[in-house]
């Protein structure tokens, strides 16, 4: 099945890595900003 449809298997397995590569890349900047934010919490209290 690969080898007939060699094309849509690579652009399907490139979008599969973009789409997981953004995910963990926005998580990993969530997570430091809601750090940072609750070191300023504490902060102004």
């Amino acid at each position: 099945m690969i080898t007939e449809h060699w094309f849509w298997f690579c652009l399907t397995a490139v979008c599969v890595i973009w789409y997981s590569t953004v995910t963990v890349y926005v998580a990993f900047n969530g997570i430091v900003d809601i750090k940072h934010m609750l070191e300023e919490l504490k902060k102004s209290l």
